[in-house]
C-alpha cells in the first residue's frame, strides 16, 4: 500500500510539474529539463520502484531494465548496444555458461567452472554467475571472441590480481563486473583458447586492455585503482563502446591510442558515452591519440589535472557532456592539447558543442569546426547535457536482483 501511495504522488508531482510548465511558454527550456531531472532524481519512489529506471532519456538502460523478466532474457542485451561498438554482439548467438568456481588456479589448464575455462572457449558463449564472489586471477583473463561476461544477478569483482586481457579478437562484451587493484601480471604462461596457451610478458595492469580488438561494448562497469588505466584501447582497435561506467580512484584513466608514431590508430572510432567520471581522478578521461572520439552525455565530476586530452592529431567529439571542474584555480580546463607547440594543435579538430562548462570550466576548442568534419566521430544523438544526471545516475555495476527489477 506504502508503494502504491508513493508512485502516485510522485506522478502526480511530475504531473503538477508538466502542467506548470506547458501553461507558461516563456520557461526556459534548460531550466525546465533541470527542473524534471532535479524532481526525479530526489524522488524515492524512482530508487525503490525498479521499473521507473524507464524513461530516463538512457537509450541503452531503456532499452533492457524496462523488462522485468530480463533474467530469462539475457542476451536480449546485446541489441541495446549504441555508438562505435553497437555491432558488438558477444557471445548473443551461444549458450549461457554459469561461473560456479572462484578459484584461478591454474592459468594453462582452467578448471571447468571457472570464468578462465569460460572465456578461452572457441564457441560463443553468455557467460553469469551463480552467486557473489570476488575472482582474483593469477594471471591475465585472456578473453577468446565472441564472448559476453555478464555480472547481472551477482556481485562480481575482478580484483587483486591481473585482470581483463581482449586481444586480436573481436565481439567482447564486459557488462556489471566491478574491476578494481588490478595488478600487473605475466612471465608466465597462459592458455588463450582450448588449443594453444604461450609466454605472457609483464601486462601493464589495466583493469580492461584492449590490444588489436574490435567490435567491444564495456558497459555499467565500476573501475578503480588499477596499476596503469582503467580502460585502454590499442594497437589497431576500433569499433569500441564504452558506457555506463563509473569510474573513481585513479590517475591516467583511459588510454586510447599507442603512440604518436603509430599510425594504425588513425581509424580508430571510440564512443563514450553515459559514464559517471568522479572522485579521485586525475587525468585521460580519455587522452585520445589519431583516431575518432565521440564524448556525449557524460558526467565529469572530479579531475584534478585535466579531463580530455590527446596528441597526434586526433578528432574529438563532445557533446551533451557535464563538466564540473575543481576548486583549484589552476585546474579549470577541461582539455590538454600535448606534445604538440600551439601553431600545429591549433589545427587538431576537437569540439564543444552543447556542454555544460560548471564551476569555471572551459574547453579550448580548436581545427575548423565544421559539422561535416565530425562525421567519423559521431555515433549517437546526444541528449541536453541538463538530463546527464538522469542518464548517468545508475552508472556503474547496478544491484540486479532476480526476480526483480534491475
Amino acid at each position: 500500500m506504502t508503494t502504491s501511495l508513493s508512485l502516485f504522488f510522485f506522478l502526480f508531482s511530475l504531473l503538477t510539474l508538466t502542467t506548470l510548465i506547458s501553461s507558461s511558454p516563456l520557461q526556459d527550456p534548460e531550466l525546465v529539463a533541470q527542473e524534471v531531472d532535479r524532481k526525479i532524481n530526489s524522488s524515492m519512489a524512482r530508487r525503490n520502484l525498479g521499473y521507473l529506471s524507464c524513461g530516463t532519456g538512457n537509450p541503452i538502460d531503456d532499452c533492457w531494465r524496462c523488462d522485468p523478466n530480463w533474467e530469462s532474457n539475457r542476451q536480449r542485451l546485446a541489441d541495446c548496444a549504441i555508438g562505435f561498438g553497437k555491432n558488438a554482439v558477444g557471445g548473443r548467438d551461444g549458450k549461457i555458461y554459469v561461473v560456479t568456481d572462484s578459484g584461478d588456479d591454474d592459468p594453462v589448464t582452467p578448471k571447468p567452472g571457472t570464468l578462465r575455462y569460460a572465456v578461452i572457449q572457441d564457441e560463443p558463449l553468455w557467460i553469469i554467475f551463480a552467486r557473489d564472489m570476488v575472482i582474483k586471477l593469477k594471471e591475465e583473463l585472456i578473453m577468446n571472441s565472441f564472448k559476453t561476461i555478464d555480472g547481472r544477478g551477482a556481485s562480481v569483482h575482478i580484483a587483486g590480481g591481473p585482470c581483463i586481457t581482449i586481444q586480436y579478437v573481436t565481439n567482447v562484451i564486459v557488462h556489471g563486473i566491478n574491476i578494481h587493484d588490478c595488478k600487473q601480471g605475466g612471465n608466465a604462461m597462459v592458455r588463450d583458447s582450448p588449443q594453444h596457451y604461450g609466454w605472457r610478458t609483464i601486462s601493464d595492469g589495466d583493469g580492461v586492455s584492449i590490444f588489436g580488438g574490435s567490435h567491444i561494448w564495456v558497459d555499467h562497469c565500476s573501475l578503480s585503482n588499477c596499476n596503469d588505466g582503467l580502460i585502454d584501447a590499442i594497437h589497431g582497435s576500433t569499433a569500441i563502446t564504452i558506457s555506463n561506467n563509473y569510474m573513481t580512484h585513479h590517475d591516467k584513466v583511459m588510454l586510447l591510442g599507442h603512440s604518436d608514431t603509430y599510425t594504425q590508430d588513425k581509424n580508430m572510432q571510440v564512443t563514450i558515452a553515459f559514464n559517471h567520471f568522479g572522485e579521485g581522478l586525475v587525468q585521460r578521461m580519455p587522452r585520445c591519440r589519431h583516431g575518432y572520439f565521440h564524448v556525449v552525455n557524460n558526467d565529469y565530476t572530479h579531475w584534478e589535472m585535466y579531463a580530455i586530452g590527446g596528441s597526434a592529431n586526433p578528432t574529438i567529439n563532445s557533446q551533451g557532456n557535464r563538466f564540473v571542474a575543481p576548486d583549484d584555480r589552476f585546474s579549470k580546463e577541461v582539455t590538454k592539447h600535448e606534445d604538440a607547440p600551439e601553431n600545429e594543435w591549433k589545427g587538431w579538430n576537437w569540439r564543444s558543442e552543447g556542454d555544460l562548462l560548471v564551476n569555471g570550466a572551459f574547453f579550448t576548442a580548436s581545427g575548423a569546426g565544421a559539422s561535416s568534419i565530425y562525421a567519423r566521430a559521431s555515433s549517437l544523438s546526444a541528449r541536453p547535457s541538463s538530463l546527464v544526471g538522469s542518464i548517468t545516475t545508475a552508472a556503474g555495476a547496478l544491484s540486479c536482483r532476480k526476480g526483480s527489477p534491475c
